[in-house]
């Protein structure tokens, strides 16, 4: 993850994108404002990219984001993106074009119960490697010999990248266990730390087969790794078990495409993806992400839930070395939804945007 340092002032990249980012990041940076000298001074940096940015002027992430965030930001968020579901000539999406920019190689996602609420009992983090497998997008389609067409998908899994994600979930693993030391609540309340591999080895031998591997030597390799426990889970029973029973869940690593799938879904264990953040992270820049997309259907209606974003603020704060001014914002954001008067449309409540934010921003 990108090295934590003491900073005395920072910059931080906004890329609100398109559909509810431009409603859902303008209530992050409130949040950011609001924590005032808990945090340095904060210069936000307003930077375009996305669907509607690539209608209007051709380019869906112009060289200039990409400029600004390497050489003057300290860390940056991002809104959502609405990149179309059929082929667009000259379009591809820009987040994912940004993790590959900044080598962000890994998009970390904890999705956790708020203590005190019905539902599922969750405190789990998935690891999702960030760069390769599918979403290479290596793709082709040609006629097929009797007739009609046959498309192909290059995967690519590399032991490099298996193994750098591999790490960062044993160094997250390890920093989880020891962050509850002493704890007498919560689900993983004084346990050891567990990594949860998640492949599809028993048919894709190869592919699969190398992730796995790959991930285990690095446990191997390291002595200190040795505090966390691991095991293995096919994808389709990682699916099933997380929906079951997923308290025994702790950290769970994962090729792009499986991350991308079981993050989405542990989402719905804790109500909805309007509450879900993410980071992007790489060993020197990390991006704040809410889960969710661009839901055209609510844009402009201010009922966008900002809690992932608020979130992933929080999160990107504790990777830049601001774990108190984070810790602030969950606990805000917890009373918030503990409470119950302040809910958002996704999850049962009809309060807007703006009102739930308020509500955060009142107990900060």
């Amino acid at each position: 993850m990108a090295s934590v340092l003491k900073r005395s002032s920072l910059k931080l990249g906004m890329i609100p994108a398109d559909g509810i980012g431009k409603e859902v990041l303008p209530a992050a940076q409130r949040v950011l404002e609001a924590l005032g000298s808990a945090i340095p001074k904060v210069t936000f940096v307003p930077l375009l990219a996305g669907w509607e940015e690539f209608n209007a002027r051709g380019k869906a992430l112009p060289e200039e984001t990409i400029r600004v965030l390497k050489e003057e930001c300290d860390g940056a968020m991002f809104g959502s993106v609405s990149s179309p579901s059929h082929k667009v000539a000259g379009y591809s999406s820009p987040i994912v074009a940004l993790r590959k920019h900044l080598d962000l190689y890994a998009n970390v996602r904890p999705v956790s119960s708020v203590p005190g609420m019905p539902g599922p009992k969750v405190d789990m983090v998935i690891v999702r490697e960030n760069t390769e497998c599918l979403y290479i997008k290596k793709e082709e389609i040609h006629d097929a010999p009797g007739g009609g067409k046959v498309a192909y998908a290059t995967r690519q899994i590399t032991s490099y990248a298996s193994e750098r994600i591999g790490r960062m979930a044993f160094e997250i693993a390890l920093r989880r266990a020891e962050e509850r030391k002493g704890a007498t609540e919560g689900i993983w309340a004084g346990k050891e730390g567990k990594v949860t591999i998640v492949h599809k080895s028993n048919v894709l031998s190869v592919t699969d087969g190398l992730f796995r591997e790959s991930v285990r030597s690095v446990y191997d390799a390291e002595q200190r790794f040795k505090a966390v426990k691991v095991e293995e889970q096919l994808v389709d029973s990682m699916v099933y078990r997380m929906f079951r029973e997923p308290e025994i869940f702790d950290v769970a690593v994962a090729p792009n495409l499986y991350g991308d799938i079981i993050s989405d879904g542990a989402a719905a264990l804790v109500g909805s993806l309007g509450l879900v953040p993410s980071i992007n992270a790489g060993d020197n820049f990390v991006m704040g992400e809410p889960v969710h997309g661009s839901a055209p259907d609510i844009e402009g209606k201010n009922i966008a839930n900002p809690i992932a974003s608020i979130r992933s603020a929080s999160l990107l704060l504790q990777s830049l070395g601001f774990p108190e001014a984070a810790t602030k914002i969950n606990a805000a954001v917890d009373a918030v939804l503990l409470e119950g008067k302040y809910r958002t449309p996704d999850i049962g409540g009809k309060s807007t945007t703006t009102e739930v934010t308020d509500a955060i921003l009142k107990l900060l």
